[in-house]
Order: structure tokens, then C-alpha cells, then sequence
């Protein structure tokens, strides 16, 4: 008889966040955690702050040119100005169809090389790589500033089980 499949590892941190600035911060600290080969799959309502998240990731990974929503363009390279990997940054909203659809982005070719960061990205790109970084980010409920966020990073597959999310909350 087969065993059945284990399910994926995973570590998890929640994190409040309070304003712009402090989700450049978190992608900036979240950028020390990267290197070539990670997906990052951003999710949160529109105007959640996806795109100044990832922005800091951009700041922090030293790539060149402002991380800016490529919603038009599907995706953007930002080389590396240093040592580091490339940020391929993916605005999949406008994509419907799925891993098909990705596959004409060719980020699997990307993938090993480059740090990848998906927006809207659920439901089309898991099947890149088992190992990934989910971060979900929500509004807070009754926030009259409209600028708490509540933010949940997992990391799913064996490359984050000894991660230390911690580094985070810094």
C-alpha cells in the first residue's frame, strides 16, 4: 500500500503593516531571505500594496530600474546592478488562462536565475516550483486611516522549512 503524499512543509509569520513606507521595509527585508531560484506569489485586493512590496524587494535585491505594476506589459526584468539574482516582476491579472497562458512568459526559463515575484499570480504559477513564498496581504477591518494592512507570509516547500521568518518582524 502507498503512503500517502505528505503535505507540503511550510513556515508562516502574520505581520501588521501600517503604512507605504513600512511595506518597502518589508520587502526590503524580505529581499535578504531571496536568491536565484525563489518564487514569490503576492496576493491582496487592489491598492493592497503588492506592488510597493514589491518595490522593496527591488531595493533590497540592488536591481536596476524603479519596480513599477507592469499590468500592461505582463512582466518586467530588473537587472541586477550588483552580484545578485535578476527580479522578474509579473502582473498576472489580466492573464486568465493559467500556467498555459505563464508558459508564454517563459518564467520557468527565469526561474532558476532570477528572483521571481508574481502578482495576482494564484491558480497559475504553483506548478513552477513546489518551493515558494506566499505572502497575502488585507486590508485591516475597520482601519479609517486605510493604511493598516495585515500581512501573511508562508513559505511552502523544503527550501523554507528552516527559514527564519522571523527576520521580518524586524
Amino acid at each position: 500500500m502507498e503512503a500517502p503524499a505528505a503535505p507540503h512543509p511550510h513556515a508562516e509569520i502574520r505581520l501588521t503593516v501600517t503604512s507605504p513606507e513600512q511595506m518597502r521595509d518589508l520587502g526590503r527585508r524580505l529581499a535578504k531571505l531571496l536568491r536565484a531560484g525563489d518564487l514569490v506569489m503576492l496576493s491582496g485586493e487592489l491598492g493592497a500594496g503588492k506592488t510597493t512590496l514589491a518595490r522593496g524587494l527591488g531595493e533590497g535585491l540592488g536591481v536596476r530600474g524603479a519596480v513599477t505594476s507592469p499590468t500592461f506589459v505582463i512582466a518586467r526584468v530588473h537587472p541586477s546592478l550588483g552580484d545578485g539574482p535578476p527580479l522578474v516582476h509579473v502582473d498576472a491579472y489580466r492573464l486568465s488562462g493559467g500556467l498555459d497562458e505563464m508558459e508564454d512568459l517563459d518564467l520557468d526559463v527565469s526561474l532558476p536565475d532570477s528572483v521571481v515575484v508574481v502578482e495576482w499570480g494564484e491558480g497559475k504559477v504553483e506548478e513552477l516550483t513546489e518551493d515558494r513564498l506566499q505572502v497575502v496581504i488585507h486590508r485591516a477591518v475597520g482601519d479609517t486611516t486605510d493604511e493598516v494592512r495585515r500581512v501573511t507570509v508562508t513559505g511552502v516547500g523544503e527550501r523554507w522549512t528552516a527559514a527564519d521568518l522571523g527576520v521580518l518582524s524586524a
